[in-house]
């Protein structure tokens, strides 16, 4: 069964390989490791992503150029993922919040326009919920 990814540019481990100057071993340890996902056709060959490749490049750099262990790059990936997931969480709460002002904001122009009293001019009305007084000069 292919787990290809329709509509998207693929890749071979053999191109990937040397576009980034690395073995394809070390591709192979990567996928072993849970650090790479990539597709497969029904031949079983590997196919890499867009995706799948910025996060290669984000593998080598912590490598290559930081010196991080395949454990600590393991751990970093993870974070990132969680860092991602919590911020769309947050983007959904906002959207939750700004919507329910939008609405609240409504509802409250309604209660005032309701709750508003004409009178006559140079009249004073007391505010909605005020007891009436007992003494009319007060």
């Amino acid at each position: 069964m292919s787990t290809r990814r329709p509509g998207k540019a693929l890749y071979m481990i053999s191109a990937v390989a040397q576009r980034y100057n690395i073995h394809p071993q070390t591709l192979r340890l990567y996928e072993r490791e849970g650090l790479l996902r990539p597709s497969r056709t029904d031949g079983n060959t590997r196919l890499y992503s867009d995706e799948d490749l910025e996060r290669l490049e984000t593998i080598l750099t912590l490598t290559r150029e930081l010196g991080v262990n395949l454990a600590g790059v393991e751990i970093i990936l993870n974070l990132r993922e969680r860092m991602a997931q919590m911020q769309n969480e947050v983007n959904e709460f906002m959207a939750y919040v700004k919507q329910e002002m939008v609405r609240g904001l409504g509802d409250w122009e309604q209660r005032l326009s309701t709750a508003m009293v004409k009178s006559a001019p140079g009249a004073i009305v007391p505010p909605a919920g005020t007891p009436p007084s007992a003494d009319p000069e007060s």
